[in-house]
């Protein structure tokens, strides 16, 4: 009698995330850990909030990228170590809006350098979420509240920053789709830094997640 084969053991990646948002980007993530369907079910990933209870001082985005950048170091340092394969990695990733905030740029350009992944919206987060439900034209001249402002729920849900799964089922890629039109209303030529609206954080749900959609 043939003995059968054992079962293929599911392999691991860890993703380690610095988020500016204290509500909203953790519980998007929760969400997605609960509801995402894996690009490859023989991969588990595991997600952790890196800066989960950092004051607000802490979470501007030179600050978040200055506190990732040790930490792709330590995994880098540790998949050398155990000889893993690139694709199976630890991953760093930092996710914040354009916002009004300062050294925008040096953030980006030294998280690029640390091979630290960077989701970032012009003006917020919340464009991410209104493209859940609507195209998104035109421009909010980098105010975050007028992007909120057209959310469905902004003037009903007692606690609008928080992500729900109602918001999201069944929609990512009306999502990804509305979001890749919206940015492809700007000129190839304009900084990226400067696109308003902009965002693009599927690239963190696909690459880093490693989710197709939910």
């Amino acid at each position: 009698m043939t003995r059968p084969q054992p079962k293929r053991g599911k392999r691991r990646r860890v993703v380690h995330v610095f988020t500016e948002g204290e509500v909203t980007e953790p519980t998007y993530i929760e969400i997605l850990k609960q509801h995402g369907t894996l690009i490859d079910p023989d991969v588990t990933v595991e997600v952790h909030i890196a800066n989960a209870g950092a004051p607000g001082s802490q979470r501007k985005p030179i600050k978040l990228v200055e506190a990732a950048i040790p930490q792709m170091r330590e995994a880098e340092r540790e998949a050398k170590r155990y000889k893993l394969r690139k694709e199976h990695w630890p991953q760093v990733w930092c996710l914040f809006d354009r916002d009004d905030h300062e050294q925008i740029e040096t953030a980006v350009s030294q998280a690029k350098k640390a091979n630290v992944g960077v989701a970032f919206s012009h003006p917020c987060f919340e464009v991410w979420r209104l493209a859940h439900e609507k195209s998104v034209t035109g421009t909010f001249d980098g105010v975050c509240g007028l992007a909120a402002d057209r959310l469905s729920f902004a003037r009903t849900d007692p606690h609008p920053k928080t992500v729900r799964w109602g918001q999201l089922q069944g929609l990512y890629e009306k999502a990804k789709a509305n979001a890749e039109a919206m940015n492809a209303q700007h000129p190839e030529h304009r900084n990226v830094l400067k696109r308003d609206p902009y965002t693009d954080v599927w690239k963190f749900v696909e690459d880093g997640m490693g989710i197709a959609g939910y």
